[in-house]
């Protein structure tokens, strides 16, 4: 029995409690008037942001073509300024080509005029008379003897055999080997040891005139100066006093007998003087030309002539041997 009521007590208590419950959430219901407050609106304009990209696009679309149509301009003055070029490079080298031909032109008439120049020297007034002042010659040679040189040194011997036997022959052959040089730029005579024939002028050259060619012929006469019957002395003063690279230089060796020693070793003196360059060229031409006094008498004629022939040979020149005395 007692059991039971205690189990009563416990729902009653219950039914209370929820219905208190109930009654307060009505009440709540019942008093509550006010519309819920929104705190953010959700809602978003989907058209206005679809007008917004529609306008940046319409605005890309615009600087896009503006661009383009800059491109093309640079473009189309980029080509014009590369026909431009094209057409100065195709300008400028015709303007080369012709500057090329006409240097050409010049080169070629420049050694023409050489040519003639050499040619006339070799003009005798008989010559004059019968060929013309417009004849030309094949080279610039004479009586073989090359005559492109503008300064011209004599290397004589003055030995006693040279001054009874052949003396106004060596005299007559310095005049004609100065009248085939009309004008040069400096004249030098020295016997074959290396001496002077003009003192005042050693070391130096003598300026060409007629009144320089008349005084050597007329020195000539009488000069008289000791000599060893050997030219390797006046070669040697003659190179290393006078050489320089922007002269051309000749040498003449007047002479008939070597007694000197050895023809090598005196060649071989000289080529140390004398050098060559790259192309085989020497310093200076070395001429010469043999008297015929002691050839075929004594070997130191035959001497003399091999040793002038290996020596012009070698130095660019030429070795004439005259036969007789007229």
């Amino acid at each position: 029995m007692q059991r039971r009521a205690m189990e009563e007590i416990g729902l009653s208590f219950l039914d209370v409690i929820c219905c208190g419950f109930g009654a307060i959430i009505l009440l709540l219901m019942i008093v509550k008037t006010v519309e819920p407050i929104v705190l953010e609106d959700p809602t978003i304009d989907l058209d206005g942001i679809v007008n917004m990209k529609r306008d940046s696009h319409f605005d890309i679309q615009g600087q896009t073509k503006v661009l383009q149509r800059q491109i093309e301009e640079e473009r189309d003055q980029l080509e014009l300024e590369f026909r431009q070029l094209a057409r100065v490079r195709q300008e400028l080298s015709e303007i080369l080509g012709e500057f090329d031909t006409t240097k050409q032109r010049a080169d070629e008439n420049l050694v023409n005029e050489n040519k003639l120049a050499a040619a006339k020297q070799s003009l005798s007034e008989e010559m004059e008379r019968l060929l013309g002042l417009g004849f030309e010659r094949a080279d610039d040679t004479i009586g073989g003897i090359t005559v492109d040189s503008e300064y011209i040194i004599f290397v004589i011997d003055t030995s006693g055999s040279m001054r009874n036997f052949a003396w106004p022959l060596v005299i007559r052959k310095v005049q004609e080997t100065l009248d085939i040089y009309p004008q040069v730029k400096g004249i030098q005579v020295m016997n074959d040891m290396g001496d002077y024939m003009f003192d005042q002028y050693a070391g130096d050259w003598i300026r060409d005139s007629v009144a320089v060619r008349q005084n050597i012929v007329r020195r000539m006469r009488n000069w008289n100066v000791f000599s060893n019957s050997s030219p390797v002395e006046g070669i040697e003063q003659a190179i290393s006093q006078f050489y320089a690279p922007d002269k051309k230089i000749s040498i003449y060796v007047f002479g008939d007998d070597f007694q000197g020693g050895s023809i090598e070793r005196t060649v071989d003196t000289i080529d140390r003087f004398n050098v060559a360059d790259e192309s085989g060229a020497r310093r200076v031409r070395i001429h010469a030309i043999g008297f015929p006094v002691v050839l075929g008498a004594a070997r130191s004629g035959a001497n003399f002539a091999a040793l002038m022939r290996e020596l012009t040979f070698r130095n660019n020149g030429t070795f004439v041997g005259l036969p007789n005395f007229e």
